[in-house]
């Protein structure tokens, strides 16, 4: 009886295990026949494993432990069902344990799978596709290597295998499987490989289409930043045809990780690099190309329009000062994608960084309308360009006052709507255009009283801010400049604590401060801290202060050879940067500075009476610019110190007619002109008169003009007082340097 119950029981199990195996059959030739490998996965999960074990758990004639139902077993059916070998079995269990969620069961079936093994026989059939057709219906005589839909599946199974690591937080391990995917589709399809007729085919296409965004990602991801660096290059200069989004969305990934990825790449090997093709040297130019490309395809409408890449590419260019290209590259974006006001205030910002005042200021009163400033509701835009326009033309004479306009405006509109913030930025501007008039005015009057307004607007920015440096800074300008030294003092070292000395014009200040107050020592001993804080790149200013210190007080020695070290600084900078120096912002001014070097040296030279030296520094002032107002001045002074007076005053006429402006060569004419005594006083009035409204603190310009009073007779000698009395307090307070 038990016997017969044992036959019965075992016959029905093995009806069960047939029906189990017809429908796995079933299920399994429809994807292989379709290639419709999604629809098998439905069809696995309806059919499979899963109604298979609830039937084994719930049928009373057959306890079955779930867990008994192995994966030895599941494989064993497979093979059964479809001729389907180890791995593969494996490659199909592991994709639906992917999909339901089981990472790690996933990796273990996918760890059982000889990926590298099979890669020989997987490039055999990628390549066959691409093979001649004479070639390829040879090969056809005998058996395929390996079939298409079972390459196909192992790929899949890579990039499965690459997520699931992934997932679980072994970024390396999974760049290095993703990586094979690639390495496998380039050897095997070097012109790349489009979307075909079959469903394996276009499978096969996504699959590296989705490996080549996932790759990048990954080695990012495990801080391989040169890698992920050549895998984007890979993916984009490689025959994936892949589709313009998933182009784009590469394109802009790679630009952002060369502009902040903080690596510096390697450049382009020779694959990459095609005859006559633009290579680019370094991050900043491949990030730029990358953008500009991304931009075109804006312009064009290839794409959606993305303004990132417009923020984006206005740093990159902004990096290296190439304010002209990005000024024509907004100037190229078409008006619907953006609003007029931006385009404009952006391109005034690019004219204002070129020093193109006057076209960025004709684009800023573009901007300006009144009707929209009246009807109360500000355009932020407009705000900001009233800054803008304020902030760039605040310390240029001939636009001072419009500064000013544009500043008061802001200020009334942001007190309208409580924007404390843009109030006191607009009060520090108002502060800087004010005294840029005052120091330039010609009535005395109006000069005392824009200087109380800019002291006024100052202070005012400095409650509303409290300790904002740049604002303090201006502070201890104007207290300088009206010679109220305590009080610029003080707010120097407030400044200087607040940047923690970081910032090389707040050493310069307070040495110039204390050179005015005569206390010489610590002017020295404030710029040898300076130069101690400061990179030997930013302390061409602080040398020159000191030059200066030596000079006032007579200490030529010292003098020379602080000048020699600022020639030798400006060398080694030119032999380090080359042909890059004018593209590197702050190094534009080294000539100037190197002449005036020669100047000075020239001058320390006429006070040793060493003329012979002086001729050198002469001749390599000529060397640099000929047409200079220094080099003529100079060569005015030794023609002087000759005797030559004819030739002295035709030099300083030279160097006027080069820069009228020049207040050297216009107190060295009026001198000389008052001391020859046969020239109208009139004229040497005139000389002085504009020397001082150029400059108001020339202590030197005051003393000469009270000596033209005494001169001509017909001034009280109250005048003569005044201005002698000027001088000498003018004298008394005057810094080794001019402020500013």
């Amino acid at each position: 009886m038990k016997n017969e119950q044992w036959v019965r029981g075992k016959n029905i199990n093995k009806r069960k295990r047939s029906l189990i195996n017809c429908l796995l059959k079933s299920a399994i030739m429809k994807c292989l026949c379709t290639g419709d490998q999604l629809r098998w996965m439905d069809e696995m999960a309806t059919f499979g494993l899963g109604r298979t074990r609830h039937r084994m758990a719930t049928d009373n004639t057959n306890q079955v432990d779930p867990d008994e139902y192995t994966i030895e077993q599941a494989e064993s059916n497979l093979r059964e069902a479809a001729d389907l070998n180890h791995e593969e079995a494996r490659a199909l269990l592991g994709r639906m344990e992917f999909l339901k969620g089981h990472k790690e069961a996933a990796l273990s079936l996918y760890d059982g799978i000889d990926f590298r093994g099979a890669i020989p026989k997987m490039k055999a059939m990628l390549s066959s596709l691409s093979a001649d057709p004479r070639k390829q219906h040879s090969r056809q005589s005998g058996e395929p290597p390996m079939q298409f839909s079972a390459v196909v599946l192992r790929l899949e199974s890579l990039y499965l295998k690459s997520m699931a690591l992934h997932d679980l937080g072994r970024y390396k391990d999974a760049a290095e499987e993703c990586s094979m995917i690639l390495d496998i589709a380039e050897s095997a399809l070097p012109n790349g490989l489009h979307r075909g007729s079959s469903v394996n085919q276009n499978k096969l296409h996504e699959l590296v289409c989705n490996a080549a965004e996932f790759l990048p990602e990954l080695h990012k991801l495990a801080g391989s930043t040169q890698e992920a660096i050549s895998s984007y290059r890979q993916v984009l200069l490689t025959n994936w045809h892949l589709d313009p989004a998933t182009v784009t969305s590469i394109q802009k990934d790679f630009a952002i990780l060369l502009l902040y990825g903080g690596c510096e790449a390697n450049s382009p090997g020779l694959r990459y690099q095609n005859g006559g093709s633009f290579v680019p040297t370094n991050n900043l130019e491949e990030a730029i190309l990358l953008l500009m490309i991304l931009l075109r395809k804006c312009n064009t409408k290839q794409i959606e329009w993305d303004p990132s890449v417009v923020q984006h590419l206005t740093f990159a260019l902004s990096m290296s000062s190439q304010w002209e290209v990005l000024a024509r590259e907004y100037e190229e974006i078409l008006p619907s994608m953006l609003e007029t006001k931006e385009r404009l205030h952006s391109l005034a910002l690019c004219y204002f960084n070129e020093e193109s005042d006057e076209t960025a200021l004709r684009l800023l009163r573009q901007m300006v309308d009144s009707r929209e400033v009246n009807s109360g509701s500000l355009d932020p835009v407009i705000l900001r360009s009233w800054l803008l326009a304020s902030k760039f033309c605040s310390d240029k004479t001939q636009y001072a006052k419009e500064a000013a306009d544009f500043a008061k405006r802001a200020i009334a509109q942001s007190h309208k709507f409580q924007w404390s913030d843009v109030e006191s930025i607009g009060e520090r501007l108002l502060g800087i255009s004010l005294s840029t008039q005052a120091r330039f005015t010609s009535s005395d009057s109006d000069r005392v009283k824009l200087q109380k307004d800019a002291l006024e607007a100052l202070l005012n920015a400095e409650k509303k801010c409290g300790n904002d440096p740049d604002v303090l800074q201006m502070l201890a300008l104007e207290y300088a400049e009206e010679r109220k030294l305590d009080e610029a003092l003080k707010y120097a070292k407030r400044v200087m604590k607040l940047k923690f000395g970081s910032d090389v014009n707040v050493w310069i200040l307070l040495a110039r401060i204390f050179s005015a107050q005569k206390r010489y020592a610590e002017a020295e001993s404030v710029v040898n801290a300076g130069l101690g804080e400061t990179g030997k790149w930013d302390q061409l200013g602080l040398l020159r202060t000191k030059a200066k210190i030596y000079i006032s007080q007579r200490q030529f020695k010292n003098a020379i050879e602080t000048c020699t070290q600022i020639l030798a600084v400006i060398q080694l900078r030119t032999r380090t940067f080359g042909a890059a120096m004018k593209f590197l912002k702050g190094i534009n001014n080294d000539r100037t500075i190197e002449m005036e070097t020669w100047y000075d040296l020239a001058h320390v030279y006429l006070s040793m009476k060493q003329l012979k030296d002086v001729e050198l520094c002469l001749s390599r002032l000529k060397a640099i610019r000929s047409y200079s107002s220094l080099y003529w001045h100079a060569t005015g002074k030794l023609h002087e110190t000759r005797g030559l007076v004819s030739e002295a005053l035709g030099a300083y006429n030279k160097a006027l007619d080069l820069d009228p402006g020049h207040v050297p060569s216009i107190l060295s004419l009026a001198i000389l002109l008052r001391q020859l005594g046969n020239r109208p006083l009139p004229v040497v009035r005139s000389l002085l008169t504009e020397a001082l409204r150029l400059d108001r603190t020339n202590h030197v310009a005051w003393f000469q003009l009270g000596l033209l009073h005494e001169d001509e007779g017909t001034a009280s000698a109250v005048e003569s007082a005044e201005c002698f009395q000027a001088a000498a307090l003018l004298e008394e307070t005057a810094p080794v340097e001019p402020f500013r």
